[in-house]
């Protein structure tokens, strides 16, 4: 592990208790991580946004989308005051269309991209006979995604737009982030009895 990751993993665990909220972060930092390596970015930041990205959820959800206060503005006024870089608060913030932050960089429209996703993946192993990322192919993610009674909390929508603003076909991201699972399916609960 280097410095960065360890830094951001003890703050998720500092302010994340729930398992399920921890593993949703360890998901999407799996699958920016992922897509780092194939943009040559630093993977360890990339990470670490992604680990860092609903620090603050499990407190302060801001259900209401207040625009200033809540999810993701604790996370990165906490941030800013340990040091954090701006371009690590900066995709925190813009991961939340309601933030009045644009995303501009890879960085930012990566983490959107793969933020739902990588929860509603995790969604479709868990009903798969082994509860296995490893039994999890494009065709059964995208028939989930048709039924809206399914995981109904993730936004489909976002899914959508990620994948265009990344300008990757939705087929090619759901097929990035089963692949960025993969390798942590243990971690992740996932492994099932393939793994």
């Amino acid at each position: 592990m280097t410095a960065l990751k360890d830094r951001a993993l003890a703050t998720l665990h500092d302010w994340v208790q729930s398992e399920s909220l921890r593993k949703h972060c360890y998901a999407v930092a799996d699958s920016m991580r992922h897509f780092a390596q194939q943009q040559g970015a630093d993977p360890d930041l990339w990470e670490a946004v992604g680990l860092l990205h609903d620090m603050d959820y499990e407190r302060h959800p801001n259900l209401e989308h207040s625009p200033n206060d809540g999810h993701p503005f604790v996370a990165a006024a906490f941030l800013r005051g340990q040091g954090w870089s701006e371009e690590i608060i900066r995709a925190v913030l813009s991961h939340a269309d309601y933030s009045g932050v644009e995303r501009q960089t890879p960085l930012e429209k990566a983490l959107y991209a793969v933020d739902e996703l990588s929860g509603f993946v995790i969604a479709v192993a868990r009903v798969r006979p082994g509860k296995s990322i490893h039994e999890v192919e494009l065709a059964a993610v995208k028939k989930k995604m048709k039924d809206k009674a399914f995981a109904r909390a993730v936004n489909r929508e976002d899914i959508v737009r990620g994948a265009a603003e990344l300008q990757m076909s939705l087929d090619r991201l759901i097929e990035e982030v089963i692949a960025a699972l993969k390798p942590d399916a243990a971690r992740l609960g996932l492994a099932g009895t393939a793994g």
